[in-house]
């Protein structure tokens, strides 16, 4: 976007001018317990939480990324780039923590840029879009490269204006998780109101009204399913014949989608002179279907007429009687959950599920007349024709709510959120507080920290008898003294501990804490301040102002 088209108070601009991408690694204490991020745990949706796991500092500080609380992490390689794997680092234990090596940590550069913001980001569509066009090396190790996050270009807002937009985002985006959550569901409310229809359809439920004006028609015999239908075995040797690059479909267990359809594009074929070999070519009528026998039991699937098949030995051909059975009725028995549950209860026992064609064949069922059966189909048929609908409705809103958090996040970054806020604030975008002095003032600050010497590491001699500036105290001794709560560092001093203590004299320090903390109980931490640091308080103490 160039200058001309940004709002009033706005300043062109990229990430790498207002944060700082995979900044130098944090140093910490050995003993520090810091919290781990796999690349698994970073969240996809807007307000997702990061989960991490506690671990020492020293398992974790030099193999992986470093990061702290407020940092932003996203994903560099591919898919979970492309399905914004994203977070904002907070509450992590003592602040610090690591990840994996394929996160980028984005550091806002000064207090001055909202993190809230940096995420929006990196959550957008443009960012997702062109750093996955710009991702480089080899097929499934492909990785967004620094260089494009870093460049990215952005419309950065006035300081005022930055926390304005993160607030709207929070809560328009919240509403549109909470909205998404619940259409999320419908499919498998869905799927369970068709079980229900099933269940409902061949225990008679479902028909009882058709009885009650047809009197004739009330009872249903109770017959082996060899009786309603012809079951065949297309492999009784479970010979399975060698699949190549033939024309003829060999249809298998895994060809049958959950939807009752069979998946061509994908399934195996055979060549005709591996059909003729093995004699296993089957000539289907209208409503012939199969069902799975061996591991996964069921998937009542119709095969389309027409065409020429072969069959696995995993599943079994069935072919209803028309004078007794109509097609549809009996593949909605074989996929009703009550039919399904006798089936699993009866399957051999095995590492793989069986079920064998003797036990199918010999399997119970009641069937109603053909006149009911023919009643049961429309009823199912009507309903299930209702519950599509309400899915297809279901799937395009949740594809306008996908497109809608992109939306918010555009005219977000277009200014059009605050756009009455603006009109209402003009000082606050102005001069000293426009975008373009807020980018002046982050650019001086980073020239003050270059110029600024590096601190010498100096060798803290041990300190004895009357050498000692300051004697070193029991952090339980510290606080009595004070008389009042200190923060980590505060107490660190408070204890007598030089400001460049050694990492021995550190790890006393914190195994003190921790003794006091866990052990002693003398001690307790309280929430953590608005600096980001641990306080801590005699425990004493604080039980006496509760009482």
């Amino acid at each position: 976007m160039s200058e001309v088209n940004l709002p009033e108070g706005w300043a062109a601009t990229k990430i790498s001018e207002i944060a700082d991408v995979n900044p130098k690694k944090i140093e910490a204490a050995a003993e520090t317990m810091a919290g781990f991020v796999p690349m698994s745990h970073a969240p996809t949706n807007f307000n997702g939480s990061l989960s991490y796991e506690e671990k020492p500092w020293g398992e974790i500080k030099k193999s992986y990324t470093n990061f702290k609380d407020h940092d932003v992490i996203v994903a560099k390689v591919t898919p979970c780039f492309e399905n914004g794997k994203a977070a904002i680092v907070r509450v992590l234990p003592n602040g610090i923590g690591a990840g994996s090596s394929e996160f980028y940590v984005i550091r806002p550069a000064t207090k001055k840029i909202s993190t809230r913001l940096l995420f929006s980001i990196v959550k957008s569509h443009k960012f997702l879009n062109e750093g996955a066009a710009n991702m480089t090396g080899a097929v499934g190790l492909r990785r967004v490269p620094r260089a494009f996050v870093e460049s990215f270009p952005i419309s950065l807002p006035p300081l005022a204006e930055q926390k304005v937009i993160a607030d709207k985002l929070d809560t328009l985006l919240a509403q549109v998780e909470t909205t998404k959550a619940g259409l999320d569901h419908i499919p498998e409310i869905l799927k369970t109101f068709r079980q229900s229809v099933l269940a409902a359809a061949v225990s008679g439920k479902l028909s009882e009204e058709w009885r009650e004006l047809n009197k004739g028609f009330e009872e249903w015999k109770q017959v082996e399913l060899k009786e309603a239908a012809n079951i065949i075995d297309p492999h009784p040797s479970h010979r399975t014949p060698k699949v190549n690059d033939g024309g003829v479909p060999y249809i298998g267990i895994g060809d049958l989608r959950d939807d009752g359809s069979i998946d061509f594009e994908n399934s195996r074929k055979v060549s005709v002179d591996v059909l003729k070999e093995h004699n296993e070519r089957y000539t289907l009528k209208v409503g012939d279907f199969v069902f799975g026998k061996i591991g996964t039991l069921g998937k009542a699937t119709v095969l389309p007429i027409g065409i020429d098949y072969t069959l696995s030995a995993n599943v079994i051909l069935i072919q209803p009687i028309e004078n007794s059975t109509i097609p549809r009725y009996l593949q909605f028995f074989l996929s009703s959950p009550t039919t399904m549950d006798d089936i699993a209860r009866q399957a051999n026992s095995t590492s793989q599920a069986a079920f064998g064609i003797k036990k199918m064949r010999a399997f119970q069922c009641k069937l109603p007349r053909k006149e009911e059966q023919t009643e049961i189909v429309r009823r199912v048929e009507e309903l299930f024709a209702f519950a599509d609908s309400i899915e297809q409705k279901a799937n395009a809103a949740l594809a306008r709510v996908n497109n809608l958090t992109q939306s918010i996040l555009a005219k977000a970054f277009r200014g059009e959120l605050t756009a009455d806020w603006r009109a209402a604030n003009p000082d606050l975008i102005s001069g000293e507080n426009s975008a373009e002095v807020l980018l002046e003032k982050i650019k001086a600050e980073r020239e003050t920290l270059k110029k600024q010497p590096k601190p010498k590491r100096t060798t803290v001699k041990k300190k004895t008898g009357s050498r000692m500036s300051k004697q070193i105290i029991k952090v339980v001794d510290a606080l009595k003294e004070a008389g009042k709560p200190l923060s980590g560092q505060q107490l660190l001093a408070a204890a007598g501990y030089p400001s460049d203590s050694s990492t021995d004299q550190l790890e006393q320090f914190f195994l003190d804490i921790r003794g006091a903390l866990a052990t002693e109980k003398s001690i307790i931490k309280l929430e953590r301040g608005d600096d980001g640091q641990d306080w801590f308080a005699l425990a004493e103490t604080v039980e006496t102002n509760k009482a």
